[in-house]
């Protein structure tokens, strides 16, 4: 793998740079993106095992954090966990397609935000929708670790209905 990275006083031990960072976040968009893909449409809504949520609200909960999340992070205001809510009940799509639309349009949006973050910003701390305090970049990570739990919850739920679910590792 190449590395651009030309070493200077302002980096030295950077592990990873902020456009690394989205790719990984875009990397595991791609795969949750697929496992959308999967589900039988008259299980994308419905299927629950243990009281957990269908696979579509756990998808609409990362849609809906993911560009109000980067407007927070690039502003430094953020809107309330109640006015997330309000966004979640509000976007709610009725078909699959119409939810894979909407993901596409976030990932779109997502890539045009992304490299307005000033690079400072990733060692701010902030309140993240008004609850949620820490850096900024532990605020990123927290996005890509709750997709990655709830793609887990969804690949249980495929893998209950006999569909195998797309390789966790294939990034592309």
């Amino acid at each position: 793998m190449k590395n651009d990275l030309i070493e200077t006083k302002e980096n030295v031990g950077l592990v990873i740079t902020p456009e690394q960072l989205l790719e990984h976040w875009q990397g595991h968009r791609r795969i949750t993106r697929r496992a959308i893909e999967a589900y039988p449409e008259d299980k994308f809504f419905t299927y629950s095992i243990g009281g957990m949520r269908p696979f579509s609200e756990l998808v609409m909960e990362m849609i809906v954090m993911a560009v109000p999340g980067l407007e927070g992070v690039i502003t430094g205001k953020w809107i309330s966990g109640e006015e997330t809510n309000e966004l979640f009940s509000r976007r709610a799509p009725g078909t699959k397609a119409e939810v894979l639309k909407l993901w596409d349009e976030t990932t779109e949006k997502i890539n045009e935000l992304w490299p307005q973050i000033p690079p400072h910003r990733f060692q701010d701390v902030d309140r993240a929708f008004g609850l949620y305090e820490g850096t900024i970049f532990f605020t990123v990570f927290y996005w890509i670790d709750n997709e990655i739990h709830h793609r887990g919850q969804g690949y249980v739920y495929l893998r209950s209905l006999g569909i195998e679910p797309p390789a966790f590792w294939d990034r592309n």
